[in-house]
């Protein structure tokens, strides 16, 4: 296990601890999630994409290693990664391009254990 996996595995944790400790309010953002990212005019993938994006902009290591993840899962190529990761840089500047390299680290760190397993 790398370190993008424990990190993303402590935003499952966390996650999960805040469904048990506050349930009404995980609900709700559950639900939120649940319509934000259901296909639509975009794919899942792309939302997905837009919050990788997101994440590097706002510097959250957690979300970073998150959503390189989900990426990876959903079948994200690593073009599409690196062109969101030059977006995002663009959108942030320097502190962008600093997290757009853990982005594409972090990715890389899922994609080549999806290849090994």
């Amino acid at each position: 296990m790398n370190d993008y996996d424990r990190t993303a595995d402590a935003v499952n944790d966390a996650s999960a601890e805040l469904t048990r400790s506050h349930p009404n309010a995980m609900k709700g953002f559950k639900a939120l999630g649940a319509a934000a990212y259901a296909d639509g005019a975009l794919t899942r993938k792309t939302k997905e994409l837009i919050a990788l994006a997101l994440s590097i902009a706002s510097r959250c290591d957690g979300c970073v290693a998150y959503h390189a993840r989900r990426v990876s899962e959903l079948g994200a190529e690593r073009a599409e990664v690196v062109e969101t990761i030059g977006v995002a840089i663009q959108m942030g500047g320097g502190p962008s391009m600093v997290y757009g390299g853990e982005a594409l680290r972090a990715y890389d760190s899922f994609s080549s254990a999806t290849l090994a397993a």
